[in-house]
């Protein structure tokens, strides 16, 4: 196998080694493995004792795992675990893990000898670095093996939080904690993942999962779309996508296969693997799969997001942070794309931290809009996304030089390449299934974004990428108790996005001066209904449309 720059990259994360080019575990983590693959493990305490030789023998023990994190597993293993369950853990699945992780080596080979990843535009295991758009295809087998690694807590942490990775990959705290501070809610978060690691061991899924960061470029780009700046948005005349208000049921639930928003923290998976069990947490639980994104994957700068899809769902539950229960097993019946991936969306977008009153200001709005929009945004077609605008009298800012070079791109360069085939696939595929956006109240909770303002903001970004519809699940929030009523009154005046903009930055510049203190939807519909009522109500007006698609970007780097 060659050393690609690919393999390189990733490489110092991963607890192989490089030998006259291939990858191998050192010969003593072989043994040991092979011990635990022969079932000569049966106790919690013994499985950690295996974990700990692992680590000596791949010299990642300079800082040895704490004592907590040991009693985690034996509690967990011996004691949570009834003995029928451990037993069977400890003879029929631990068994299948280390197997599945002495083969580690070959389905890396595999996976880097595709002829797909070898293309120019690899989709590879690699590091997907900020600011650098691109997409991972990995197989569920190869995912599975490397969340064992995760589970036997082998891969090495050194340097991860100088390149901006998420703290923690492996799982050791999840079972520290357990020890530290026993709760319900963390021996729960536990059992999603035994779980996984039981159905995958009776019988390994075989389809595949792709991982993509999403860059709304800073710089004028001559074939991808810009950061939009204000006036983008003001004089968008794209009109807006239909608005369906669930005011029960979870996202993950949806039937629409909508693209599903991840509440998400800037450090993808956020506290998956410590303390917190909120929505972005919740869904790296059920779908495991989501969470071997955090080795690759560093944190979203403003002008990022990250589309997960193919992941599969193995766990039910019921109950939210404190009150999360593992409830049993899940069978996800979804289809199947033309690549293989199951039809699960999901896009993780950071909402703005600690919002308060700033979330009123113009920079901040803008910064929150074009978060959605980059996740929102189907990137993979760009000359399909100009030829819809133009449908609606948008102009664009491309010269017939760059349209040019986005067609070379498209139909050319990477004409022979499957995975660029299969994407324009996936592109007609999206059209036919009517692909919208199921999300909620976004940014919040412990971030303390505004929800009327949350909403319009998620409305006007799915609009503006060209979304057919927003599913909307409030979860009862009371503050949103009149937005199917506010959402319907909207649409029946035909405003466009620049419109519905323009009326939300006239908002928070009154509310920033303190010239206002009520929400916004008790200060749009008074407003509107004292100029003539509602029977009477003049057309609003509507600015030229000028909207225009390489606009340098005005957002501020994080």
């Amino acid at each position: 196998m060659e050393k690609s720059e690919e393999l390189r990259s990733i490489l110092p994360y991963l607890p192989l080694l490089l030998r006259s080019s291939s990858l191998v575990w050192p010969s003593q983590a072989a043994e040991t493995l092979k011990e635990l693959a022969g079932g000569r493990v049966d106790s919690g305490h013994l499985f950690f004792q295996a974990i700990t030789d692992l680590r000596k023998a791949l010299s990642i023990s300079s800082k040895p795992l704490s004592l907590s994190t040991s009693l985690g597993y034996a509690l967990f293993f011996d004691e949570v675990m009834s003995g029928e369950e451990s037993k069977k853990w400890f003879q029929e699945v631990v068994p299948v893990l280390a197997n599945l992780l002495l083969r580690l080596p070959s389905l890396l080979e595999t996976h880097y000898k595709n002829p797909n990843n070898a293309m120019l535009t690899t989709t590879a295991l690699r590091l997907l670095d900020t600011q650098q758009p691109g997409i991972i295809f990995l197989s569920q087998e190869l995912i599975a093996a490397l969340l064992c690694c995760s589970l036997f807590c082998v891969f090495p942490v050194q340097g991860r939080l100088v390149k901006h990775f998420p703290k923690k990959i492996n799982f050791d705290q999840l079972f520290s904690i357990l020890y530290e501070d026993y709760n319900q809610k963390q021996e729960n978060k536990i059992w999603c993942i035994v779980h996984y690691f039981q159905r995958i061991s009776d019988k390994m899924p075989k389809g595949i999962v792709s991982f993509e960061r999403k860059v709304l470029h800073l710089k004028n780009h001559s074939t991808q779309i810009s950061c939009p700046d204000a006036n983008f948005w003001s004089t968008s005349s794209v009109p807006l996508c239909r608005f369906k208000v669930h005011s029960s049921g979870l996202i993950e639930n949806q039937s629409n296969e909508a693209v599903e928003v991840d509440f998400a923290d800037q450090y993808l998976g956020g506290l998956t693997l410590g303390w917190g069990c909120v929505q972005e947490e919740i869904r790296f639980l059920i779908c495991p799969e989501l969470i071997v994104g955090m080795l690759f994957l560093p944190a979203m700068a403003d002008n990022e997001a990250i589309e997960v899809v193919g992941v599969e769902r193995f766990s039910s539950y019921k109950g939210y942070n404190s009150s999360f229960r593992f409830s049993g097993d899940y069978v996800d019946k979804r289809g199947v794309d033309t690549l293989g991936r199951q039809k699960t969306r999901i896009v993780a977008i950071d909402a703005l931290r600690k919002a308060g009153t700033r979330q009123f200001r113009a920079e901040f709005l803008l910064r929150e809009i074009n978060k959605a929009f980059c996740g929102f945004l189907y990137q993979c077609e760009y000359q399909l996304y100009q030829k819809k605008l133009q449908e609606y009298g948008c102009s664009s800012a491309l010269s017939e030089a760059a349209t040019s070079t986005s067609m070379e791109t498209s139909e050319g360069k990477f004409s022979n390449h499957k995975t660029t085939n299969s994407q324009n696939d996936y592109q007609r595929m999206d059209q036919g299934n009517n692909i919208g956006v199921a999300t909620g109240n976004w940014g919040c909770g412990v971030f303390g974004g505004d929800p009327e303002i949350k909403t319009i903001i998620q409305w006007l970004a799915t609009s503006q990428a060209l979304r057919p519809f927003i599913a909307y699940y409030s979860f009862r929030l009371k503050v949103l108790q009149s937005l199917d009523e506010v959402a319907q009154w909207i649409l029946s005046q035909g405003w466009t996005v620049g419109d519905l903009w323009n009326k939300l930055v006239e908002y928070s510049t009154s509310r920033s001066k303190g010239e206002t203190k009520v929400g916004f939807f008790r200060w749009l519909l008074p407003s509107i209904y004292g100029r003539g009522g509602k029977a009477g109500l003049p057309a609003p007006h509507r600015p030229a449309p000028k909207t225009s698609l390489s606009i340098k970007g005005r957002s501020k780097k994080r």
